[in-house]
């Protein structure tokens, strides 16, 4: 009989798959740590992680010593090199995504409270790309994949706000993705094909999990909700062309969600971790997906979600040495290597930014260490 050959990807899904149903397997007593984890220090103050990339670099923002918030690009290594990515000549700026070619963006201030979508200069050296607006005064970018396409929102000059694809140039050639025929609409991410996901009005003026036409003719697919008529939004989609994030449910509860794409309205509810609400935010190329839980007692706790929606979700605090002190709050973003970031309480009991490895892989650690090493040689130069 000729032997059937797997993909290597097909097996890799396969050996995730088994580490995921033995996690859930193992006993809650005990104490096995199935991650490294890592604190990845601040600028001064506070700090959050948004979005990590394929090569282990990650972004997001901390507060200086001044309290002044800042896009950040962190040290991965946790030895604290983190790099202020500077604004737009105003006093904040905020990191939400980086794509493979560690190009970054966010928003960032240009004067008093007039925040801006920013493409990012990565060595800090202050060369930052206002993206523009739509006729109004903010925009604020989210996601950008490999191919450098942005999105994210701007508004016009009466304040409503738009899903926007960017002009990466800074030039101001920004389209406008529209809505679900209502008046606002926000675009969250994207993916290497140019699917474009997020949130947008219908014509009863509910926000509705959107999937946007990439080409601004505004024939845009609702997403749907999971029984609740009104609420849902997507967060994260894949290069599969998987969505995930959250939809109300008849009980009136928000919980994450995986949504058909096809607008058809199969959605799976992804359930929690004891409580009431959930969201996913991330959603990797394999198929695992982050986000947040309330835990039985109503707790938010970082979540590893059953993606069959099974309801063997995972709270990320268990798969962590409980002698570290750490309580693991919101998860980001996860990578197609399975390297988590998000924002916990560290043992100290302030708000940090963190990085969860999972074990043995932790070597690969040192290699991050020379590409970090090798963008601060950049930034001097």
């Amino acid at each position: 009989m000729k032997r059937k050959v797997y993909p290597p990807n097909v097996w890799r899904t396969r050996l995730i798959t088994l580490a995921f149903i033995l996690a859930v397997a193992a006993p809650a007593h005990q104490a096995i740590a199935y991650y490294k984890i890592i604190d990845l220090g601040t600028l001064g103050g506070t700090s959050w992680a948004r979005s990590i990339n394929n090569y282990g670099q990650i972004v997001g923002y901390a507060k200086d010593s001044s309290g002044n918030t800042r896009a950040t690009l962190f040290d991965p290594t946790g030895s604290g090199n983190n790099i202020n990515l500077g604004t737009l000549g105003g006093g904040y700026s905020l990191a939400r995504s980086i794509n493979d070619r560690g190009q970054i963006v966010g928003e960032a201030t240009s004067g008093y409270y007039l925040y801006r979508a920013t493409l990012f200069d990565p060595t800090g050296g202050g060369s930052n790309i206002d993206l523009g607006i739509l006729g109004g005064n903010l925009s604020a970018a989210y996601s950008i994949n490999n191919n450098g396409q942005i999105v994210g929102w701007a508004d016009d000059s009466s304040g409503k706000r738009s899903a926007i694809l960017f002009d990466p140039t800074g030039g101001g050639y920004n389209l406008n993705l529209g809505t679900l025929g209502g008046e606002q609409s926000w675009a969250y991410s994207v993916n290497n094909q140019r699917q474009i996901v997020g949130d947008a009005h219908n014509s009863s003026g509910y926000w509705k999990a959107t999937l946007f036409d990439p080409t601004g003719g505004g024939n845009n697919t609702v997403l749907d909700t999971l029984g609740e008529k009104t609420l849902s939004g997507a967060r994260s989609v894949n290069n599969n062309g998987q969505i995930v994030g959250y939809a109300y449910n008849s009980s009136g509860y928000a919980r994450a969600t995986l949504f058909d794409p096809t607008g058809g309205g199969n959605n799976i509810d992804l359930g929690t971790l004891g409580g009431y609400g959930s969201s996913a935010l991330s959603i990797n190329d394999l198929g695992q997906i982050v986000g947040w839980s309330q835990d039985s007692s109503r707790n938010e706790r970082a979540a590893l979600f059953d993606p069959t929606g099974g309801g063997n979700n995972i709270d990320l605090n268990t798969l962590i040495d409980p002698s570290l002190g750490w309580t693991l709050t919101i998860a980001y973003s996860i990578n197609n290597n399975g390297w988590i970031v998000g924002s916990g309480i560290n043992p100290d009991g302030y708000s940090r930014a963190y990085l969860l490895i999972p074990e043995p892989a932790t070597l690969s650690i040192l290699a991050l260490g020379v590409l970090f090493t090798a963008l601060r040689a950049k930034r001097r130069r």
